[in-house]
C-alpha cells in the first residue's frame, strides 16, 4: 500500500516590520551659485543602496535625494536650484527566522520641508518610513490518493488554493527623445523635473507579459532667451514592451507593481547644434508577482475492511486569494492661494501625491480614509516673485467593495493617480480634479487538514468476528455512507448494491441492510 504524495505550492506573510525615520541636515550654496533670497519649492526621492542582514537585523543604506528650487536677486536669471542628497543607515529588528530571507523594502516620504538659514546656507529636514515585508514560498507535501490492494478505500475532496507561479523583481527601460517647439528657447539647464507613470496596464501571455503605459514629464529651465530666461515644457510620453516571465500564462492573476527606480535627462544639440533635445531614460523596478487558482483534490479520508489504517493528519496554513481588482475613483475639489502668496497668472505644473490614513474593514466593503497631497508651480502675478509654489490637501473617503472577504483577511491597497488636471478659476483659487486608482489585493487564511502518511496494521480478528455478519442500520443525522461503511469494515458500493441505492445520497431514518465485507477475507 503506497500514499501518493503532491506538492502544493504556497505563500505566505512570513513577518514584516516598520519603522519611520528622520532626516535632517543643512548645506551651503555652492560658490557659482547666487544667494538665496526665497525658496519656490522642494522635490525628494529616496534611493536605497543597500540591504544587509546583520545578527537579526536588517541594515538598510541608501540616501534622500533632494532639489531646491529658489528665487535670486543678484542675477538676470532669477530662478536657480541646488541638488543634494542626505545618506542614511538604519537597523530594523526581525525575527531571527526571517533573516536570510528576501525582504521586499518598501519607502514613502511622510514629509520634506527646507528652510533659509541665511542667504548661503539651507536646511533640509524629512520624515522617511521604511517599511520590510518578508514572504515565505514553500511546497506543502500531501497525500493525493492510495495505491493498493482494491479493497483499500478512499475519498478525495477539492480545495481552493492560489499558488504562487512567479516571485520575482525586474526592470524596464524606456529610452526616448523630445523635441522641443520651435516657440521654446534653447536649454542652458534643467532647474526642475517631475515624471510619473500613469494609466499602466499589464496583459499576461504565454511565459511573458506586456505593459504599456503614459509618463508625462515637466522640464523647468534656464533658456538661452533674454526676454525669457525661464521657461518650461510638459509632455506625455507614451510606452509599452514585453518581459519575459517564465511560468505565467494569460489565465493566471498578475500582481505587478512599477516604481521608477531611477532617471536620468541630458540635453543634447540637434541637428543645427541647438541645445533643444532632451535624452530621457527612466529604469522602472517590477515587482512580479503571478498566481494560478488551482483545484486540486486531496485525500480525505481512508479506511479498508481488512487493514487497521490510521491516517496522519496535520494542518496546513495558507493563503488564498479572495480578490484582486482595481476600481477608479473620481475626486474634484478646489484650493485657495493664501493671503501672504502671489496671485496666480498662469499654472505651470501640478503634482499630486495619495497619502492613506486609514483603511476601515467592515463587512464586505474596505472604507478608504486619505488625502491628496497637491503641489502647484505657477507663475504669479508678482514680477518681484515670478515664480510661486502653492501646496494644498485634497481629502478623500472611498469604499471598495470585497466579495468573500472575513475578519480575517489580509489586505493591501496601492493607490496612484492616473488622470489629473488642475484648472485656474480666478487669480485667488484653482480647481482640482483627479481619476484616482485603487489596487487592491485580499487574501484569506485557511487552516486545511491534510493527509501527510499512513500507519498501517493487522485486523483484530478477535473484535471483528464478535460482529455481527449482518446488521439493520436506521440512518442518524449527519450520518454518510462513507463513515458508516467505514465503521462496519465494508464498501460504500457494496452498501448500494445491496440496497438498491442508485446513488450515496441518505436521510435521516432510511433503513439500509450492512454486510460485514471483512467475512469473506477472514
Amino acid at each position: 500500500m503506497e500514499l501518493i504524495k503532491k506538492n502544493i505550492h504556497m505563500n505566505k506573510l512570513k513577518c514584516k516590520s516598520a519603522l519611520q525615520l528622520t532626516l535632517d541636515d543643512d548645506f551651503n550654496v555652492p560658490d557659482i551659485k547666487p544667494d538665496i533670497d526665497r525658496i519656490i519649492t522642494q522635490q525628494g526621492d529616496v534611493i536605497i543602496n543597500e540591504i544587509k542582514a546583520m545578527n537579526g537585523k536588517l541594515l538598510i543604506k541608501g540616501e534622500l535625494g533632494f532639489n531646491v528650487l529658489y528665487f535670486s536677486e543678484e542675477d538676470a536669471r532669477p530662478i536657480h536650484n541646488i541638488s543634494g542628497a542626505i545618506p542614511f543607515d538604519e537597523m530594523i529588528n526581525m525575527e531571527l527566522t526571517c533573516v536570510d530571507d528576501d525582504p521586499i523594502v518598501k519607502w514613502e516620504l511622510e514629509d520634506l520641508s527646507t528652510g533659509l538659514i541665511n542667504s548661503r546656507k539651507l536646511s533640509v529636514k524629512s520624515i522617511l518610513s521604511l517599511s520590510v515585508a518578508i514572504e515565505e514560498l514553500y511546497d506543502e507535501e500531501t497525500g493525493v490518493m492510495v495505491e493498493g490492494p482494491e479493497d483499500v478505500q478512499y475519498i478525495s475532496k477539492k480545495i481552493e488554493i492560489t499558488d504562487i507561479s512567479v516571485d520575482k523583481k525586474d526592470t524596464f527601460r524606456i529610452k526616448d527623445e523630445i523635441i522641443l517647439p520651435t516657440n521654446k528657447g534653447n536649454v542652458l539647464s534643467v532647474l526642475f523635473d517631475a515624471i510619473r507613470l500613469n494609466s499602466m496596464e499589464v496583459r499576461l501571455l504565454e511565459d511573458k507579459f506586456t505593459i504599456k503605459g503614459d509618463m508625462p514629464v515637466f522640464i523647468l529651465y534656464s533658456s538661452e532667451s533674454e526676454e525669457n530666461p525661464i521657461e518650461y515644457y510638459e509632455t506625455e510620453i507614451s510606452f509599452g514592451g514585453t518581459v519575459d516571465c517564465n511560468g505565467c500564462n494569460e489565465n493566471m492573476v498578475e500582481d505587478i507593481t512599477f516604481r521608477i527606480l531611477n532617471k536620468n535627462i541630458e540635453i543634447k544639440p540637434d541637428m543645427d547644434g541647438e541645445e533643444r533635445v532632451i535624452d530621457l531614460e527612466v529604469i522602472l523596478e517590477m515587482i512580479i508577482k503571478v498566481y494560478d487558482i488551482q483545484e486540486p483534490e486531496i485525500l480525505c479520508d481512508v479506511y479498508s475492511p481488512c487493514k487497521e489504517i490510521t491516517p496522519i493528519i496535520r494542518d496546513a496554513t495558507y493563503e488564498n486569494l479572495v480578490i484582486k481588482n482595481n476600481s477608479k475613483h473620481r475626486i474634484a475639489d478646489r484650493i485657495r492661494v493664501p493671503d501672504n502668496q502671489p496671485k496666480i497668472l498662469q499654472i505651470c505644473h501640478s503634482d499630486g501625491l495619495i497619502k492613506i490614513d486609514d483603511i476601515i474593514p467592515n463587512g464586505t466593503e474596505l472604507q478608504v480614509e486619505g488625502i491628496i497631497d497637491m503641489n502647484i508651480l505657477y507663475i504669479s502675478e508678482d514680477d518681484l516673485r515670478p515664480l510661486s509654489s502653492l501646496k494644498g490637501a485634497i481629502p478623500f473617503t472611498q469604499i471598495i467593495e470585497v466579495k468573500g472577504m472575513n475578519p480575517d483577511s489580509s489586505y493591501e491597497i496601492r493607490p496612484s493617480i492616473d488622470q489629473l488636471s488642475v484648472m485656474m478659476l480666478d487669480s485667488d483659487e484653482i480647481e482640482v480634479k483627479a481619476v484616482m486608482n485603487l489596487n487592491t489585493i485580499v487574501f484569506d487564511k485557511v487552516t486545511e487538514p491534510i493527509i501527510t502518511d499512513l500507519e498501517v496494521a493487522d485486523l483484530d480478528l478477535e473484535k471483528l468476528q464478535a460482529m455481527p455478519g449482518i446488521v439493520g442500520y436506521i440512518v442518524k443525522k449527519d450520518d454518510s455512507l462513507w463513515n458508516i461503511a467505514k465503521k462496519y469494515y465494508t464498501s460504500v458500493n457494496n452498501i448500494m448494491e445491496i440496497n438498491d441505492l442508485e446513488n450515496d445520497n441518505i436521510r435521516e431514518g432510511d433503513k439500509l441492510i450492512i454486510m460485514k465485507k471483512v467475512d469473506m477475507a477472514i
